[in-house]
């Protein structure tokens, strides 16, 4: 669903670490839904893409605290919202309420590039001027 590329690399490494493994499990819940897994194994994968993601989101906020990075509230707003809509869709998928679609696997797709490349970028340029 999603190649990594080098436009996505940060220069921070842990960070880069981070979201390698965020597409990696990205990639592992798109070929569970294109290969019509069983719902326990998509959602066992789906768990761990949230539960990764949440990991990854505290790990950031708690780098731009520490460097009093200026735009922490509103990247830490992109994090609530995001992990509100994911809950979302977690519960409704555990209770059969709704099943994994191509929307919502397009949905994390294109949220997963566009804060990468967007958002933590801006903060991947203020951790490279604090080297300077």
């Amino acid at each position: 669903m999603l190649v990594w590329d080098k436009c996505f690399e940060l220069g921070f490494h842990e960070f880069d670490e981070h979201h390698k493994h965020l597409v990696h499990l990205l990639n592992m819940t798109y070929d569970g839904f294109v290969l019509r897994a069983e719902q326990d194994e998509i959602g066992a994968v789906l768990d761990a893409l949230i539960d990764y993601a949440t990991y990854h989101f505290a790990a950031e906020e708690m780098w731009m605290e520490k460097h009093k990075y200026p735009g922490l509230q509103l990247h830490r707003g992109e994090h609530q919202s995001f992990c509100a809509r994911i809950v979302e869709i977690q519960k409704d998928f555990h209770q059969g309420k709704a099943h994994l679609t191509l929307e919502v696997l397009q949905f994390l797709n294109n949220w997963l590039t566009t804060h990468i490349l967007k958002t933590d970028a801006e903060y991947g340029r203020f951790a490279a001027d604090l080297v300077e």
